[in-house]
């Protein structure tokens, strides 16, 4: 994973940081190779959990709603695991392995090291990013609440205002 560490707060309004992931296959994946279309960033906290389950469920049975946006999941398991999650559930969008939470810390998406019992120092935060086609912020949500899913309805709305 490489990625460029910003001097700022990401807000809406600022450049996305860049970054480079390997996806479910073990391709990098680069944010900025996707510029000219928006992109949805979905960090998510672990493949086969319940509420992760069905929020990627929702986006991939409502995929042509995001129609002109590329949409990827973003978690901190493997890209084995990504692959098998995808497989099994038809995910028809890219899953991206943020193994050692670096594009979810860069992203201020990463929970601390006290987030469970266990002390796991590694879990993405619920978080949704609306990138647009220049690489620029234009809708940021991060939730404390694993439970909780991000506002599909209105990143679809803009993604299609965007698009």
């Amino acid at each position: 994973m490489t990625s460029e560490t910003p001097d700022f707060t990401i807000q809406v309004g600022e450049s996305a940081p860049d970054f480079t992931l390997y996806d479910h296959d073990g391709e990098p994946w680069r944010l900025s190779d996707h510029r000219g279309r928006p992109v949805v960033l979905l960090f998510f906290p672990g493949a086969f959990t319940s509420v992760c389950t069905d929020e990627l469920n929702t986006v991939n049975n409502h995929l042509s709603d995001f129609d002109g946006a590329e949409v990827v999941g973003l978690s901190t398991d493997s890209p084995f695991v990504l692959d098998e999650f995808r497989s099994v559930h038809e995910i028809e969008f890219s899953l991206l392995s943020d193994h050692d939470a670096e594009v979810a810390r860069l992203y201020e998406a990463k929970y601390d090291d006290n987030f469970t019992p266990m002390k796991l120092d590694r879990i993405a935060k619920r978080a949704a990013f609306v990138v647009d086609g220049e690489g620029v912020i234009q809708y940021r949500e991060v939730l404390d609440n694993a439970g909780k899913q991000p506002d599909l309805d209105r990143i679809r709305t803009l993604v299609n205002e965007l698009s």
